[in-house]
């Protein structure tokens, strides 16, 4: 089994995290660290636990030829430029979400992936989380039958006491509620009813509480998505909420319902049908990057790299869907009028 060694863009929260993550496995190990700002080489080996090369010119970095993955831990607005260079230098990549901040730049990325022939994995970690993998299987396995009706909801306070609050409250860092923080709760909603939407409407609102007064878009939206069979989906991104964190999810079928980690089912016999049944997973219940499922994911890439195969679950493919079904929303919310999607 081939290792991979792997580069880090950017030095930050979650650079720290994909780079245990990545160092836990067994398949890659990250060897070299490039960041705008002085690094310490001996620093970063201490707390990582192996040597890395450290960078502060990119393309140096991208030149080595002896690196064959790059994982992209920028600023957001930082993050198509730096995958379009990083896969002309043939890497392949590893993108934080979000992964543009309008469809223009989504489409030139695109473009350039497909231009160099490299592999992609987008960070919608949500998807190989305990809690979603296992509502996927129940989904799969029909135990709510043909879901009709669907939430899934964002509520995380971002303010002063959160690490990405210095830079989300930007217009041109954080995009949107939407964009910079809910968009995962929007992607795990796709991932239970499927990519096909067909007309997104959303409004957005913000709260009065002077703790937000540095966002420079609102901060909590709720967006309705009509999906080309006619189906119906729900998802609120709210990051001006003083609550703990909570990432609901409620899912309606023809033979049954999800709720958070809870169900109730027609298709299996002697269940008590009065009350919820309880599925054994650990919950979404936390915005700390230490705790999302990076190695679980990186772990999959890494194996679809080995294969020569797509990523499974967070391709650039569906990654970009999302992105679409995103953009329209916050165009809807800017503009208070429906958005239809191409298909």
């Amino acid at each position: 089994m081939r290792k991979y060694n792997v580069g880090i863009i950017g030095y930050g929260w979650v650079a720290g995290a994909h780079i245990d993550a990545i160092n836990a496995g067994s398949r890659a190990q990250v060897t070299a660290v490039y960041s705008s700002r002085p690094l310490d080489s001996a620093a970063l080996a201490t707390r990582h636990g192996r040597p890395m090369a450290v960078y502060q010119d990119l393309a140096a970095m991208l030149a080595d030829p002896a690196i064959d993955v790059v994982s992209i831990c920028s600023y957001p607005y930082d993050h198509v430029r730096q995958s379009i260079q990083a896969a002309r230098a043939g890497k392949h990549l590893i993108i934080e979400k979000p992964l543009a901040l309008s469809l223009k730049d989504l489409r030139a990325l695109q473009a350039a992936v497909a231009d160099a022939g490299v592999r992609v994995c987008v960070c919608f970690e949500c998807r190989f989380s305990s809690q979603f993998l296992t509502i996927k299987s129940a989904i799969d396995r029909g135990l709510l039958g043909r879901i009709h009706y669907g939430e899934v909801d964002y509520y995380h306070g971002i303010g002063p006491w959160y690490g990405q609050f210095r830079w989300n409250t930007q217009a041109a860092a954080g995009g949107s509620s939407l964009l910079s923080a809910g968009c995962h709760a929007l992607d795990a909603l796709l991932l239970c009813m499927g990519s096909e939407v067909a007309e997104v409407t959303s409004y957005s609102t913000g709260s009065a509480n002077p703790v937000f007064e540095k966002y420079e878009y609102p901060t909590s939206s709720v967006t309705i998505l009509k999906f080309a069979d006619g189906r119906v989906g729900k998802c609120a991104s709210v990051i001006d909420c003083l609550q703990p964190y909570y990432f609901h999810t409620h899912l309606v079928g023809s033979e049954g319902s999800l709720l958070d980690n809870k169900f109730h089912s027609a298709t299996l016999n002697g269940l008590n049908k009065s009350k919820w049944s309880e599925l054994s997973m650990k919950m979404l219940d936390s915005g700390d990057v230490s705790d999302h499922p990076y190695q679980t994911q990186f772990e999959a890439f890494f194996a679809a790299l080995d294969a020569g195969t797509e990523m499974p679950l967070t391709s650039l493919a569906e990654a970009a869907r999302s992105h679409e079904v995103i953009f329209a929303a916050d165009r809807s919310a800017r503009t208070g009028k429906p958005v239809k999607l191409s298909s």
